[in-house]
């Protein structure tokens, strides 16, 4: 099995299970027992929510790693390469390492049929075991409660958000979504929610299982100036931690402070120095990525960012809103099928001169004239393409100086802007 490349063990997984989301832990826990995986490393966090985990994980993994200690990182999707999802010591696991594990969860499954997911995160759980390290931040993929993740007892539970996505699987309220995430939580064991407004089936399931419960604007909160912020939170002893003078930050501050939160519970040092350099380091890429553009002569920003629910275009546009831009902005836009078309673009409509859409490299997205005509019976100016880098060619050539164009609807989309910005001059 170990002879396949790595494209050939990921053609397989597609194919391997006939739907690419079963919902359940039975199959996944059979299997991990067969390839005898325990705990994949001394402390676990695992970290779920509608937005903010890929910035909350890397954001926690950069303030333990500057402790000197060894962390391990599972995310989804990737953008580019498969790699991406498993980080060690910050390093993307190789094809090599990627094909030897998914040669073990091969063997071990026999006749269990497992999802792409499935049988990715278990590979990612047997690589982590093996690098011996002292802490593992695990995204969960889809929901929380019936996630493969959370085969792993987490020793911190993490709630980012709650809003509405993924409707037919995790149900069309914040209460069933809350529900689902909920299910994250452990028996005594501390959990952190920076949603100001949890509701009900979270906090319940918090008294059932006796977990501490920190939450944003009662246990910790951030406070954002012009120039700078500041935190303040608890420690594990209950005592009031605070931060002051913060550097500000390209990806969400929310999230670095429920990061912060979930660090000041760990026994680890507290040093401010440390905490800001470690913050001011974290990167995710595509994800408020600002980054600077020569096109032709010209200077331009493109800022790419997946934001595809209306939780996240709202959290954009407040973004957006907050940094004053001289010139223009123009958008790329694609979608996928299932996303909330309405909501993502209505926060956005303002703060864009045109639009330009794209459908994206997949069966699963909307049309660029779907895109176009719901654009156009909101009286705003666009054009459609039939690619994304063909979107973003025709922005960039329209754009002025000091223009900025904005990338966002998809991993799909900022996938496809990143392959672009890597072609050729």
């Amino acid at each position: 099995m170990t002879e396949r490349s790595l494209g050939e063990w990921l053609a397989y997984l597609e194919q391997l299970h006939p739907s690419a989301i079963d919902m359940g832990l039975e199959r996944s826990r059979e299997v991990a027992l067969r390839l005898g995986l325990g705990k994949p490393a001394p402390l676990v966090v695992t970290v779920t929510g509608t937005n903010g985990k890929g910035s909350t994980c890397a954001f926690l993994a950069s303030l333990i790693a500057a402790q000197g200690q060894r962390v391990g990182v599972y995310s989804s999707p990737h953008l580019l390469r498969y790699n991406e999802r498993v980080l060690v010591q910050g390093r993307e696991a190789s094809d090599e390492e990627l094909c030897q594990a998914f040669a073990a969860v091969e063997a071990a499954r026999g006749e269990i049929s497992l999802t792409y997911f499935e049988m990715g995160t278990l590979a990612a759980f047997w690589l982590f075991e093996r690098a011996q390290l002292d802490a593992v931040v695990l995204e969960v993929g889809l929901g929380g409660r019936l996630d493969a993740v959370n085969l792993v007892d987490a020793d911190l539970a993490l709630i980012t958000s709650i809003g509405l996505d993924h409707a037919d699987w995790l149900g069309d309220t914040r209460e069933s979504v809350a529900f689902e995430k909920a299910g994250i939580m452990r028996a005594g064991m501390p959990a952190l929610c920076g949603d100001l407004d949890p509701p009900q089936p979270l906090l319940q399931q918090a008294v059932t299982l006796d977990t501490p419960l920190f939450l944003r604007s009662r246990d910790y909160d951030l406070n954002v100036q012009a120039q700078d912020w500041s935190w303040y939170g608890l420690d594990a002893k209950g005592q009031v931690l605070r931060l002051e003078h913060l550097p500000l930050l390209d990806l969400p501050m929310e999230n670095a402070a429920l990061a912060l939160q979930a660090y000041a519970l760990l026994p680890l040092p507290w040093n401010h120095q440390q905490i800001v350099q470690a913050l001011l380091a974290t990167r995710v890429t595509g994800r408020l990525d600002r980054r600077a553009l020569d096109w032709r002569g010209k200077s331009l920003t493109l800022l790419l960012d997946v934001g595809h629910n209306p939780h996240a275009a709202d959290y954009l546009a407040q973004r957006l809103e907050s940094r004053s831009l001289a010139g223009k902005r123009w958008a790329v836009f694609g979608l996928l099928a299932d996303k909330d078309l309405p909501g993502v673009v209505a926060p956005l409509l303002s703060l864009v001169a045109g639009w330009a859409v794209a459908p994206l490299d997949t069966p699963r997205s909307r049309s660029a004239d779907e895109l176009a005509e719901h654009l156009r019976g909101l009286g705003v100016a666009v054009t459609q393409y039939p690619a994304v880098r063909a979107a973003l060619d025709a922005q960039c050539e329209q754009a002025a100086e000091g223009d900025e164009i904005l990338l966002f609807g998809s991993f799909f989309c900022v996938a496809e802007a990143l392959d672009w910005l890597a072609r050729p001059a």
